[in-house]
């Protein structure tokens, strides 16, 4: 890495809402202060488009990311494919969960032929959870033309791998989920190849064994199966 490029942030994000007053009285262990919640409206897509902006894709790039928690996670891999016009041959994400926002956001990076084809691997506590509300929203969304496969497992990773038409592989990897937390996160972006393809062929080998569709089978057959 050859250069750490300082990022604004907002320290208020994560910052104690109170100091406490046990503190304040020379106590030696004191509860910590509760943190301040993120109200949903300051989650702001532009500035996941700001951070897109600040990073410019090139051969063998590194850059170390400190995320403050003031926009969803997910929505800078769909503002960094915009803002740079990047064209994916293929995109593999592992991530714990996931929200309806990123699943519209995928949908969008489809849709606008920025990524050719979507594989997601979710873990089987998200999918527990999920099974009757966002796991039919996403077959619903993404299922179509055979570009998408969602894949469940018991999995903690959370990585974002993709191939550009260009030549470009990029590894995301960190401590943020697809969906924000609203905690002080951290990612690290990289043009490596040796690094994409360890990563690919594992995550490859969990989505051949743990797939939830079958593409040899009509997409209208596959989501009246889902229904029942």
């Amino acid at each position: 890495m050859n250069e750490l490029k300082q990022f604004d942030y907002n320290e208020d994000f994560f910052a104690p809402a109170t100091t406490s007053k046990r503190a304040m009285q020379g106590i030696r262990y004191v509860k910590p202060p509760k943190c301040k919640d993120i109200p949903e409206r300051l989650l702001k897509y532009r500035n996941a488009e700001q951070l897109a902006k600040d990073i410019q894709p090139e051969k063998g790039m590194r850059v170390f990311v400190i995320l403050d928690g003031s926009f969803i996670a997910g929505d800078f891999i769909e503002a960094f494919c915009v803002e740079h016009n990047l064209h994916v041959k293929q995109m593999t994400i592992s991530t714990l969960s996931l929200s309806q926002n990123n699943v519209d956001s995928l949908k969008n990076l489809l849709d606008g032929g920025y990524v050719d084809e979507l594989n997601l691997i979710a873990s089987d506590y998200f999918f527990s959870h999920e099974r009757h509300g966002l796991i039919p929203y996403m077959y619903e969304l993404l299922d179509k033309d055979n570009k998408f496969q969602l894949a469940v497992a018991g999995t903690h990773c959370k990585i974002t791998l993709f191939e550009t038409h260009a030549g470009s592989k990029v590894t995301i990897h960190g401590s943020a989920n697809l969906r924000s937390s609203g905690n002080l996160e951290h990612i690290c972006i990289e043009e490596n190849e040796s690094l994409f393809d360890f990563n690919q062929e594992i995550q490859s080998a969990i989505i051949e064994k743990y797939k939830t569709i079958n593409k040899a089978i009509r997409h209208e057959t596959l989501w009246q199966q889902v229904q029942k």
